[in-house]
């Protein structure tokens, strides 16, 4: 299944400049490691050491954030859209 990843600005130098790039994955855990196959380095800019999310990075899934779904576990489907969006803070 073909899911349509959103890349944010911060992570674009990872995926040679690309905005939407596309991957495959049961759910968000196995599509960031398939990203990471493609576009190394990726995972680490948006897990932790332990594989989970970072605290700063928002994920949704058709713009359903998926802290209020399965987290990592929510599952995705051909056709998904999926937004990486990293929390900013200033002020």
């Amino acid at each position: 299944m073909k899911v349509k990843v959103r890349i944010p600005n911060v992570l674009q130098k990872l995926t040679e400049g690309k905005i939407e790039v596309y991957a495959t994955g049961q759910d968000i855990k196995e599509l960031i490691d398939n990203l990471d196959k493609e576009y190394p380095g990726i995972k680490g800019r948006i897990c932790d050491e332990s594989g989970n999310l970072r605290r700063f990075i928002n994920v949704f899934v058709n713009e359903q954030d998926i802290r209020f779904l399965d987290g990592d576990k929510t599952q995705l489907k051909d056709g998904d859209e999926v937004s990486i969006i990293p929390a900013i803070a200033g002020g």
